[in-house]
């Protein structure tokens, strides 16, 4: 498959850069990105920008495939005008940050069959294999009540400054919390079936006072299981990402508990009549990512994070988002 870049405007799109790079069935034939600062950065990690013009790209018949990484508020548009140019679509999440997008962009994978693939990488985590393993096995019994924190550090000064200009980056539950309903829909096999309270606000971006950096959401699931959500900019600067609070997720079942994060490869599991909780070892990732599941739609073979599964996570957050904004 031949592939082209169009924006490395955020730093998630490096490591699909690298993927595909390294991956022997994966061809790069080109890159763009018009501004000078992320030009550099993108040159820097070893990048070969190539077009002056996106739209060549889009339009090359050698091309395959198209890679989003512009900012999040221009990734609707370029996705939709890829599928009209018979491209396959992978991008950062958020795939885009208005609902009509994300419906226009539903219309065209389906009427071409062209797949859409999402950088959600909770998915292939070893610690999320295992959770699957035992809620599917029915040792947790039924799932009742889901808590999970996505905190980020908010790193203002070093963040790129497209985050904080009004319209470009969308909204922090759009932005973040994807990754933890993804998670929790794919972990409990159900999905959203209610919004019951969405809040956005800004918190620490003191001086962007229009910038809601913090995002709060209670949704329920299908068969009733409630879930609560945090996805705030709050975490301390350069601290965010080691911290055990960095995507710790908590399942509740009339069986037991399970806790895990994204920091360890280590599972917390307490069952009734046990004297004391399993601590349960991982492996660090699972042998699929999103890209060899992007690569497996696009020869008709999905696994379970297909482009249904993407668009229909995409659409769950963009509502969330719009709850939030009313």
């Amino acid at each position: 498959m031949n592939i082209a870049f169009i924006g490395f405007e955020h730093g998630h799109i490096f490591p699909l850069y690298q993927k595909c790079r390294e991956h022997p069935d994966v061809t790069i034939t080109g890159a763009w990105e018009p501004l000078s600062e992320y030009r550099a950065e993108a040159e820097r990690r070893g990048v070969e920008l190539t077009h002056e013009e996106y739209h060549d790209l889009l339009h090359a018949k050698e091309v395959d495939a198209v890679a989003v990484g512009v900012y999040f508020g221009g990734r609707g548009k370029i996705a939709i005008e890829a599928l009209q140019a018979g491209k396959h679509v992978i991008a950062d999440k958020p795939l885009c940050t208005e609902l009509d997008e994300l419906l226009e962009i539903e219309r065209l994978a389906a009427e071409t069959g062209l797949s859409v693939g999402l950088m959600l990488d909770l998915r292939y985590m070893g610690v999320t294999a295992v959770a699957k393993e035992i809620i599917d096995s029915g040792r947790l019994g039924a799932v009742h009540a889901v808590n999970f924190g996505g905190q980020h550090g908010l790193n203002y000064g070093s963040r790129a400054g497209w985050y904080f200009e009004e319209g470009k980056h969308g909204g922090t539950i759009n932005d973040i919390a994807i990754h933890g309903l993804d998670l929790i829909t794919y972990l409990t096999g159900k999905e959203v079936s209610q919004i019951h309270s969405a809040r956005c606000w800004n918190a620490f971006a003191d001086k962007v006072p229009y910038f809601k950096d913090a995002g709060q959401l209670m949704v329920e699931l299908e068969g009733g299981a409630g879930v609560v959500g945090d996805v705030t900019y709050a975490s301390p600067g350069g601290l965010g990402f080691p911290l055990p609070q960095y995507w710790r997720t908590t399942i509740w079942g009339t069986g037991g508990v399970i806790e895990f994060n994204c920091t360890s490869n280590k599972l917390w599991a307490a069952f009734p009549n046990a004297k004391e909780p399993e601590i349960i070892e991982a492996p660090a990732q699972v042998e699929a990512d999103y890209l060899t599941d992007f690569l497996a739609d696009i020869a008709g073979n999905p696994t379970c994070f297909d482009t249904k599964r993407n668009l229909d996570s995409t659409k769950t957050l963009l509502k969330i988002q719009q709850f939030a904004d009313k």
